[in-house]
Parts: C-alpha cells; sequence; structure tokens
C-alpha cells in the first residue's frame, strides 16, 4: 500500500498505524494533533476541524473523502509530468520543483513520516537520511517520464551515489578548484567531508560561476545536513563534488 493509498474508514478508538497516518497528515496540513497511534478525542476533534475547513461533513470519522483532502499534497507530488523536448535533466528540475510546491517535510520525529517513507521505500527513523532518497525518487520519476533507465542505482547513501558516478563516468570534482564550465540542471550535488565521505546530496536548478541554486530534501534554512524539510538553498562551490544528469 502506498502512502496516500485510503486506508478503510478510521474512527475514533482505534489504535495503529492507520491512525498514526491521520495524525501525521493532520499535523502536515497545520492541525497540530499528538502523533501516538490512538484515536482519542483530541484526534476526533482535529478530524472534525480539517472536515470543516475542506468543506467536508465534520463526522470526524476519516472517510475516503477526508483522506484524499488530507493526503493531497502528496498525490500532487505524484502527478505524472510531460517531458515534452526536455532532456532528463530538465524532467528532473520539474519533478523537484513539483514536490517543493508541496513542502514536504519530517513529522513525528527526526526522520519520521509520510513524506520520509516515500523517499526512502518505507524507512523512517534517526538512523534514516533522506536527501538522497529524495534526489533518487525525483530522478526515478523523471527517468519513468521519459522511459529511460535510471543513470543510477536508487540509494539512501551519498558515498554510494558518489561510487556509482564515478563507475559510470558521471562524477565531476569540485576540488581542488570549482568544475570549470556550468553544471547542468537537474545534477546532483555531494557535499564533500573527506575525499572518500559525501554527507548531503541535493538537486541542482541552475549554475554560475561562484554559485549554483538547488533543491535539497532532509536540510533547513540553516543548510543543515539533518534538517526536517525540502527546500531551496542557494550553495557556493566549496567541498562540493557533482553528480552530471545530462
Amino acid at each position: 500500500m502506498s502512502e496516500w493509498d485510503f486506508p478503510n474508514e478510521v474512527t475514533r478508538g482505534e489504535r495503529g498505524r492507520r491512525v498514526r497516518q491521520v495524525q501525521e497528515w493532520l499535523c502536515l496540513q497545520g492541525i497540530n494533533v499528538t502523533v501516538d497511534s490512538g484515536f482519542g478525542p483530541a484526534t476526533e476533534a482535529a478530524v472534525k476541524g480539517f472536515q470543516t475547513r475542506r468543506g467536508l461533513g465534520a463526522t470526524g470519522i476519516v472517510n475516503q473523502k477526508t483522506w484524499d483532502a488530507l493526503v493531497e499534497p502528496m498525490t500532487n507530488a505524484m502527478t505524472n509530468i510531460p517531458p515534452g523536448n526536455r532532456s532528463l535533466g530538465g524532467v528532473v528540475v520539474a519533478y523537484a520543483e513539483q514536490h517543493l510546491a508541496e513542502h514536504p517535510r519530517e513529522v513525528g520525529g527526526q526522520n519520521m513520516g509520510p513524506w520520509v517513507r516515500l523517499y526512502t521505500g518505507g524507512k523512517e527513523g534517526s538512523e534514516w537520511a533522506w536527501c538522497a532518497g529524495f534526489a533518487c525518487f525525483v530522478l526515478r520519476q523523471a527517468a519513468k517520464a521519459l522511459s529511460v533507465a535510471m543513470p543510477l542505482p536508487y540509494t539512501l547513501s551519498c558515498d554510494s551515489l558518489a561510487a556509482s558516478a564515478k563507475e559510470r563516468g558521471l562524477f565531476v570534482s569540485g576540488k581542488p578548484q570549482p568544475p570549470s564550465g556550468l553544471i547542468p540542471p537537474g545534477s546532483l550535488l555531494l557535499s564533500r567531508r573527506t575525499a572518500l565521505d559525501w554527507v548531503h546530496t541535493g538537486i541542482i536548478l541552475a549554475s554560475a560561476a561562484a554559485t549554483f541554486d538547488t533543491i535539497e530534501g532532509n536540510t533547513n534554512d540553516a543548510g543543515d545536513r539533518e534538517g526536517y524539510e525540502v527546500c531551496r538553498r542557494i550553495r557556493g562551490y566549496g567541498a562540493k563534488d557533482f553528480v552530471v544528469i545530462a
């Protein structure tokens, strides 16, 4: 079952994963409840408030229409984009912007929530940093839209991204100075900690001589590698390598 599939009606008194999903989406929709997997009076009141806000019957029962409204941001992000005449990198950028518009973020704890599970293939928790999962998910959407093979294996590891890119001749080193020429849109950045260790990745929107624009997962306004959301950033070239997606 996908993160946006309707889990059948969810009502007061229930406990378990389905209730947790409802609570997560209520929080993501700006109606904050405790994510404790128990459908008590607070969750029921939150559901009624959401239903009222969306012009649905305020029953407190999560039916198909209520669920569809809750998960609408994710179904929007999953909408197919006609590739037109764009390159793979161009379609990657289009999908990255489509996800960004829905403000994917964590909920319920570090590296937790439906967006994290979407990008990691169901994994979540403090050990599952998801920046590479976000980048690979978007890359896979773009490759599918163009009916081409993924240029890199899907991975949650920045080190594995770098290794695969080197094997396929897609790796561009940013040391000892920025690469000559511009990095194509849709390519990936790799934040380098050491010569053999990369700790963060994101999708390049556009590049200039001294800076480049990105959309990144699992970051924040401070640009941290362990953040909580998908956001847009402007980066400099220091300690960065690249995976070129044409």
